[in-house]
């Protein structure tokens, strides 16, 4: 009886069972990246009620990133400063610019500015500011350079594996308390020895278990 495929039709079967292995392989990398935090966080960068420029008051003005956010050594939360802190400055500065405006209505109507938090972690996850300062975790290890940036976006996944990967190796993300909030500082060529030092010191222990984010 005549062969009503050809030969080569015979190797379908294995030609489609690995396509179909590769076509499951690259969609699986593609949602793992592309559904990631790494992508689909970094990089945020929301619309603010005001144009307020990092860059400028942390970067050249080198106001220290405490004059804002008050409470970071002492809170779980970093908070977002009220609308005095900036009159503070702006009642001698630039009173009459269009672009603080917002700032100015703020005050006189006694209605705090809606500013849109950039680093929002889920509500269920746990995060305590002040205990990783007193640890000796600077700002850009979160936050980036955010002394360099206009429009502060988000810099870092803020995922739980990239969370994990620093409680289970802290040792390139400490430094002295005295430059938690120095923005140009590097790790020094005894990062190692004084990560060990800090460690020691204050007895640091970070969880590497559900219970201690996810409470």
């Amino acid at each position: 009886m005549a062969q009503i495929f050809p030969k080569w039709s015979n190797r379908l079967p294995a030609v489609s069972a690995a396509a179909a292995a590769v076509l499951v392989v690259v969609l699986i990398a593609f949602i793992y990246y592309y559904g990631s935090p790494a992508y689909t966080d970094t990089g945020y960068r929301p619309l603010q009620p005001v144009p307020y420029s990092h860059k400028l008051h942390a970067g050249d003005l080198g106001i220290d990133c405490r004059y804002c956010h008050t409470r970071v050594e002492v809170s779980w939360y970093a908070n977002v400063p009220p609308t005095q802190t900036c009159i503070n400055c702006h009642k001698l500065i630039l009173t009459e610019s269009e672009r603080l405006l917002p700032v100015r209505e703020s005050l006189s109507l006694n209605r705090p500015l809606e500013w849109v938090r950039v680093h929002n972690l889920g509500d269920y996850c746990y995060f305590n500011h002040s205990a990783h300062l007193h640890a000796g975790v600077g700002c850009t290890g979160c936050h980036g350079r955010v002394d360099q940036m206009k429009v502060v976006a988000q810099s870092q996944p803020l995922s739980m594996g990239w969370c994990l990967d620093c409680h289970r190796g802290p040792d390139n993300y400490l430094r002295p308390h005295a430059d938690i909030t120095n923005m140009s500082w590097n790790p020094p060529e005894n990062q190692a020895e004084m990560a060990a030092q800090i460690i020691a010191e204050k007895n640091l222990d970070p969880p590497r278990d559900c219970s201690g984010c996810h409470r």
